[in-house]
């Protein structure tokens, strides 16, 4: 294998220089003060997660083959190495590995291990991994993701990810050192959870963060619905008032009878609110909870005829898809409403949209759909129906608490200590 053609090749050093380095364009030789192991992890690690090529030259390959461990002794400093990028020379890629200092002790530090994130999502209001990790920022890069991942992101061992990002075969085919992905959802219907295991990758959600959150969304998505706060608005805003005069009366939500489709976290915590209102609380869970005394229903169409309002809190599984369906959505009634705060696919929502349109229900609070970010067009005329981005986890607070949260997983992870919050 012949050598590299190039103009530039720095090794720069971060202690004392142990012996020469020298370049030409068509020979070098280099002995340095750096172990081959070191070197040849700097080269395999470098910023574009690739080792760089020059002309068809593959530098590692000719380090492994060339340059032998007498060629280095001690292991006190750390090389760095750039190819520069000179367009007569058709360099295909630049490999740039930064120079970091020594510990006081003399060791270097460890790089920071590198973190993948393919959509920006928490990382649009700012960038709290930054200081911990190497983060790799797919949607930034001009190429198509699965030539990014293979280019940059094979020896990325973390992935940090929202419901919006698919985790399953095809995407961890391009990823082979992935050991960790990390969600900022509470829900994990978006990850092939048994195909991680198999491939030994584990798996942490949001826990709890955000099941304040939610609660609170759904409680005003109830009063927004029976009190037609939004109708309100819009009635204001256009100018009808002083043309109409008086606006429909819309019902309280003190007394109403409350059924809730999953009582987890989020569905617990619903419930503790709506109680505040004098609302009987009852129940559809996998399991009755025998740590509540609210009445428990085993089926959703029977819960859904003894509720004014009917609340989805629970995940979305292959068994609550479309649950909520039309029989539930008639015994609901036509006085009744629906508030979903779960997941869109929970929901039939062709049958609910003609639910809607026919009067066989009364009204729905909805912060989640089906084929996000698409909405029906049916359902942005209803006056009766309050429409949410699926936001009903975004506070500055809940934000924050995640951040913190998702770089404690990270740690712990890469601190062979067990995950804060473990996805099952």
């Amino acid at each position: 294998m012949g050598n590299p053609s190039v103009d530039s090749l720095c090794l720069s050093r971060c202690s004392t220089y142990a012996g020469p380095a020298h370049f030409a364009s068509a020979d070098f030789a280099c002995h340095a003060s750096c172990s081959i192991k070191l070197l040849s992890q700097l080269v395999q690690s470098s910023s574009d997660g690739e080792v760089a090529k020059i002309q068809g030259f593959d530098f590692a390959e000719w380090l492994k083959s060339t340059v032998t461990e007498k060629d280095f002794v001690g292991e006190n400093w750390e090389t760095s190495v750039l190819f520069c990028n000179r367009r007569r020379h058709s360099l295909n890629s630049i490999a740039e590995l930064t120079d970091r200092p020594q510990s006081d002790d003399g060791d270097v530090p460890s790089r920071p291990p590198q973190l993948l994130v393919i959509k920006p999502g928490l990382l649009r209001y700012g960038d709290p991994f930054a200081a911990k990790f190497a983060v790799l920022r797919a949607w930034e890069s001009p190429l198509p993701l699965p030539a990014f991942l293979s280019t940059h992101a094979r020896s990325a061992p973390a992935l940090l990810c929202s419901a919006a990002t698919r985790v399953a075969a095809g995407l961890l085919d391009l990823l082979p050192s992935l050991r960790v992905v990390v969600t900022t959802s509470a829900g994990l219907n978006h990850i092939d959870l048994p195909e991680c295991r198999r491939r030994g990758v584990a798996v942490a959600n949001a826990g709890e963060v955000f099941s304040d959150d939610v609660a609170d969304a759904a409680v005003a998505l109830a009063l927004d619905v029976l009190r037609r706060v939004s109708a309100a608005d819009r009635f204001v805003r256009r100018g009808l008032w002083p043309m109409e005069g008086d606006f429909a009366l819309g019902s309280k939500l003190v007394g109403k009878r409350v059924g809730i489709v999953g009582l987890g976290s989020i569905g617990l915590r619903v419930a503790k609110r709506l109680e505040a209102f004098g609302c009987p609380i009852s129940y559809n869970s996998r399991a009755k909870k025998p740590s509540v005394s609210y009445p428990f229903f085993g089926n959703v169409c029977e819960l859904a005829a003894d509720s004014d309002i009917l609340i989805i809190c629970c995940a979305l599984t292959e068994q609550t898809r479309h649950m909520i369906g039309k029989s539930v959505l008639l015994a609901l009634g036509k006085d009744g409403i629906l508030i979903n705060v779960g997941r869109g696919a929970i929901v039939d929502e062709k049958e609910l949209v003609q639910s809607l349109v026919r009067g066989e229900i009364r009204g729905a609070g909805l912060d989640v759909f089906e084929n996000e970010p698409n909405v029906p067009d049916e359902l942005l005329s209803l006056d009766n129906v309050v429409l949410s981005p699926h936001v009903a986890v975004f506070t500055k607070e809940s934000f924050q608490d995640l951040a913190e949260l998702m770089i404690a997983n990270l740690e712990a992870f890469f601190s062979n200590e067990p995950l804060i919050t473990p996805g099952h």
